[in-house]
């Protein structure tokens, strides 16, 4: 993939490549429980690079964009095994916040402080 791919890209690399390498897609119910995996990694990382936990191996550190990429590429097995078109649901997912939260941020003084 490029520094330029569109979501449809990347559903069709992964689709490919799924079909090629892989050999056929896991069941949507696998790929829900490894899509949980591959969360929980991400956020042993986040935790540990953000909060107040620490590395136990700095190597680990370096894998923040390696535990994003693998919750990404989950997700695109599922939304291709679904029919979903990614980047339709994203720019209606962006239109629903955008009318549902409006002013509702910008009047959040939580944010303002």
């Amino acid at each position: 993939m490029s520094n330029n791919t569109t979501l449809q890209q990347a559903q069709a690399q992964v689709d490919h490549w799924i079909k090629t390498v892989g050999v056929k897609y896991f069941s949507e119910l696998t790929n829900l429980g490894i899509l949980m995996e591959e969360v929980g990694e991400l956020a042993r990382i986040m935790v540990r690079k953000y909060g107040e936990q620490s590395f136990k191996n700095k190597e680990d550190e370096l894998m923040l964009a390696d535990e994003m990429a693998d919750v990404l590429f989950v997700l695109i097995c599922l939304a291709n095994q679904t029919g979903i078109d990614l980047s339709t649901a994203l720019e209606k997912n962006l239109q629903k916040k955008t009318n549902r939260d409006a002013t509702r941020h910008q009047n959040n003084e939580k944010l303002h402080r």
